[in-house]
């Protein structure tokens, strides 16, 4: 899957994310971005509210008003600029489950999104779901939804694209790639805890933890005649296994 996934990344999604920042003005993405993120911003608040947090809830909801009102229907984001200094805080139903406990589960690289975990699909998916059910057309057609998605995963691929040439060019991508994620993804859920991250999400601190964590094998044991005369028996010396990680 990984291995497929990073195929498809080369051969669309890469290409096409170039041609998007490339072939429009950055006021353009920009406008479009926020737009899309303005839609989102009822998802953010439920979530909030979920986690019990009334005040980034409100915060949020207040974001909503400004953007959808002077920010034109949210393409712009006036609600981050002064008076109001209200910044954008990406929520959603997998911090929810994550903030009560509910663990990534299996890690999944996919076609077309890319890194991901049971968890954070299993909570896109009651994200994308509460705007179409709330507000109904022309949200809950394809005319919406695939343009959010495209406009979305583009703008990511483009934001973390120094990020992931680094995973890429790692000794052990689908490790890197992997671990990259899961950190973070522990990391988003620290904070909404307001506790620090629970580890250093850098690849070089990703490997070398890696690497303590790899079991030792210990060495043969000792032969008849080594157990018979000790005195001139070599001490055993253990080896450590480098192995990298699986692809799935």
């Amino acid at each position: 899957a990984f291995e497929l996934t990073q195929n498809v990344d080369q051969a669309v999604v890469e290409p096409v994310a170039d041609a998007y920042e490339k072939g429009l003005p950055k006021p353009v993405r920009r406008g479009l971005r926020n737009f899309f993120r303005n839609l989102l911003e009822p998802v953010n608040f439920l979530n909030y509210l979920l986690q019990l947090k009334p005040g980034k809830a409100f915060e949020t909801l207040g974001r909503f008003t400004i953007n959808s009102t002077i920010g034109v229907a949210g393409l712009v984001d006036v609600a981050k600029e002064e008076p109001f200094n209200l910044p954008y805080r990406r929520n959603g139903f997998a911090n929810t489950l994550g903030y009560y406990g509910v663990g990534p589960g299996p890690f999944l690289v996919l076609p077309l999104i890319g890194a991901t975990s049971l968890r954070d699909v299993i909570g896109s998916g009651l994200d994308q779901a509460v705007l179409p059910f709330a507000v109904g057309k022309p949200f809950n057609t394809p005319l919406y939804a695939i343009p959010a998605y495209t406009v979305n995963s583009l703008e990511f691929r483009i934001d973390f694209d120094e990020k992931l040439e680094a995973i890429n060019e790692s000794d052990d991508p689908y490790f890197a790639l992997r671990e990259t994620y899961l950190c973070q993804r522990e990391a988003d859920i620290a904070g909404l805890k307001n506790r620090p991250p629970p580890r250093d999400c850098s690849l070089e601190a990703l490997f070398s933890e890696g690497l303590e964590d790899e079991p030792i094998i210990s060495a043969a044991p000792m032969s008849q005649e080594q157990v018979v005369a000790p005195e001139i028996a070599q001490e055993p010396t253990a080896t450590t296994n480098f192995g990298s990680g699986i692809c799935s």
